[in-house]
């Protein structure tokens, strides 16, 4: 194998992979690193190897998870922008219940696609005609 990492991805499947050629009796030589399992001192630099290995991968989740965090706390926002506005939503559904638009000619008209405005309007234009009252259909995030 050229490098141990590409055996494995954590310490315990690590362990489990050579456990499996060990009882097959084969053993793993790493091309890059010191490590043969026929040797005593090769199984040693595997466990070592190994449980670097996986410190460092949590470290960088992490690090990242606590950059996430950070950024979101600044207000960054993730993903892809919002194309269903509240404006855009509002006129949706003005144009579904007064002028008696389709959601599909209701999007049309706001300018998304139906998808996005059959998901900000959870069962469909139904819940709209059958209640003239403003209803308490909430704008997805």
């Amino acid at each position: 194998m050229w490098k141990l990492d590409r055996l494995a991805r954590s310490l315990h499947k690590l362990l489990e992979v050579i456990k499996y050629l060990d009882d097959r009796n084969i053993g793993f030589r790493s091309l890059t690193e010191p490590i043969d399992t026929k040797t005593v001192g090769g199984k040693l630099v595997l466990h070592i190897f190994g449980a670097i290995a996986e410190f460092e991968r949590g470290l960088i989740v992490e690090r990242t998870n606590a950059g996430l965090a950070a950024a979101k706390k600044r207000g960054v926002q993730f993903g892809r922008p919002t194309l269903l506005t509240e404006k855009a939503l509002a006129e949706a559904k003005r144009l579904i219940r007064e002028e008696g638009y389709s959601v599909p000619k209701a999007a049309d008209a706001v300018g998304v696609k139906k998808a996005t405005l059959y998901a900000a309007l959870p069962g469909g234009a139904q819940p709209l005609l059958e209640d003239p009252v403003e209803d308490d259909i909430t704008f997805p995030e």
